[in-house]
């Protein structure tokens, strides 16, 4: 009678167990189950995720494919629905012939001013052939690669850089070498031939890299993604990098200074610079830096100001590996930020990059040049001049 008194109370706590059990199913189905008004649940009647109509602005629209192109869900998902907005009419990005489609979807493109028209009928070229190379400039590995934009004229601009900030050394085993990077300057634009010069001016100086695109402003991201290509197969042993403009003054020793104060850690992925935040395309048509609505809206990614910056030689040839993945923008800066977005980066800024100048009451004033990276922008001989001031042992601030 015992044991049957115990198997009852067993079998009878049993079902009071797959009971409670029951209750506590139904209550979490319910719960997370969103209902109408009748209590009946709701079936989204449309995908859950749906590719969103193209941007109106033809670089979002492209970007756009790119990004899903390198998205391996997003493709996938394209090539499954058959949406219509997809990327299988994306040409390559080393194709150098006039994409005349863009003529037809681009919104008022007879209206554009030539030069955006230009941009955008050769906006995936990037198949251009060094004219001037220099094999040979990072066969000791340098320490700090001085990489300087500048256009075939700038004859004098160059030659300041050589004698001042832009000095190439070799200290221990710290070597600081220079390249400037250009492009052509065709006939056709009323320009004179200069090829002769600049042939002569590489066989004398052996810093010069040329490539046969057409040197424009427009043009400057393009010139950033062929120096990157550059620095992958020629000089990928550079610890860091120094990018900037020929009119600009760098304090070369003070970069140096600062470049040995970092960490490993820091060092690796470096990129410092004069960074502007939440800024966006200006509107204004006589503006260096217009950009129509019909070809980019939206704000610009965190950048650092062209006028030069600095980042490790590490950096850079990642930077090169996810270019193909970015379309070219008429703003270099711009494009290197959004290449960095690309890379889960955000540029550094530095308090010693004066992009936009100092204050006028310091520019005479040499002390003031003393805790500088780089200041924007200098003469010729005011580069020389500063320079000079600078290395006198006997200055005091």
């Amino acid at each position: 009678m015992g044991v049957g008194c115990r198997r009852i109370k067993l079998l009878g706590i049993l079902m009071m167990v797959n009971v409670f059990i029951y209750l506590i199913v139904e209550v979490s189905k319910s719960n997370s189950q969103e209902k109408n008004g009748k209590g009946e649940v709701i079936i989204p009647k449309e995908k859950f995720w749906k590719i969103s109509d193209p941007p109106k602005a033809y670089w979002n629209r492209e970007q756009e494919k790119l990004n899903r192109k390198y998205n391996p869900i997003l493709n996938m998902l394209a090539n499954q629905t058959g949406e219509a907005y997809g990327f299988s009419n994306i040409s390559h990005l080393n194709y150098c012939e006039p994409d005349l489609r863009v003529t037809s979807v681009v919104s008022g493109f007879d209206s554009l001013p030539d030069r955006f028209k230009d941009f955008l009928l050769y906006l995936r070229c990037r198949n251009y052939s060094l004219l001037i190379d220099q094999p040979d400039k990072c066969a000791k590995k340098p320490f700090l690669l001085l990489a300087i934009k500048s256009l075939p004229s700038h004859f004098d601009r160059r030659q300041a850089i050589r004698e001042s900030w832009g000095k190439e050394t070799n200290m221990g085993n710290q070597t600081v070498v220079r390249v400037f990077s250009l492009g052509q300057t065709p006939a056709e634009d009323n320009h004179p031939d200069l090829s002769d010069m600049l042939k002569f001016e590489s066989q004398k100086q052996h810093d010069i890299l040329m490539w046969n695109y057409r040197d424009t402003f427009f043009n400057l991201s393009l010139k950033e993604v062929l120096f990157l290509r550059w620095v992958s197969t020629s000089c990928p042993n550079a610890e860091f990098v120094f990018k900037g403009d020929d009119d600009v003054f760098v304090n070369t020793h003070h970069v140096l200074n600062y470049l040995n104060s970092l960490s490993k850690n820091k060092a690796k992925d470096l990129f410092i610079g004069d960074v502007i935040h939440n800024a966006g395309p200006h509107r204004d048509k006589k503006l260096k830096y217009y950009i129509p609505e019909v070809v980019y809206t939206g704000v610009y990614l965190p950048y650092a100001g062209g006028g030069g910056f600095l980042y490790s030689g590490h950096l850079a040839l990642r930077l090169y590996n996810v270019t193909d993945q970015v379309l070219l923008y008429p703003i270099h800066d711009v494009y290197t930020g959004m290449c960095l977005q690309k890379l889960e980066l955000v540029p550094e800024k530095h308090k010693g990059f004066r992009t936009f100048d100092m204050e006028e009451k310091n520019r005479n004033n040499i002390c003031s040049y003393v805790g500088l990276m780089l200041v924007h922008s200098r003469k010729p001989q005011e580069m020389i001049d500063i320079w000079s001031r600078l290395q006198n042992a006997h200055l005091s601030c």
